[in-house]
């Protein structure tokens, strides 16, 4: 079982930046690829990151590449989320998940363990 908690949402100006976390329970973090999602109000839920077990593959949405860094400390089973030149769009809830297994899946359905969300609103 994992349990996972996210924090850093807040409220930021366009332009600006804000760094996500997400702590993950259990003892197996490293072999679970980890992702950040993002629900917008009366949008659908979609992909924006995720990072392989070991860190070294890392997957980004077309909409935050060259913007969104993810990353993750597996000795802190902690996932990270900097997000910089935030726009208005970005206005989100996002929530971390976790996938088993060694290659990033991205699809909703394929995760495992979902966090509760952190919202982050971009004003502009």
């Amino acid at each position: 079982q994992v349990q996972l908690v996210e924090s850093g949402g807040g409220l930021v100006q366009a332009g600006g930046s804000l760094r996500l976390s997400c702590a993950a329970s259990g003892r197996t973090f490293s072999r679970y690829c980890m992702n950040w999602f993002r629900q917008a109000p009366g949008k659908e839920r979609e992909f924006v990151a995720g990072i392989s077990g070991s860190g070294g593959s890392l997957y980004y949405a077309d909409s935050v590449k060259g913007r969104f860094t993810i990353s993750r400390d597996n000795a802190q089973k902690t996932v990270y989320l900097q997000m910089n030149s935030l726009k208005s769009e970005d206005t989100a809830v996002y929530y971390c998940a976790a996938d088993w297994g060694g290659t990033v899946i991205i699809s909703i359905d394929a995760m495992d363990y979902w966090g509760k969300g952190t919202l982050v609103t971009v004003s502009s």
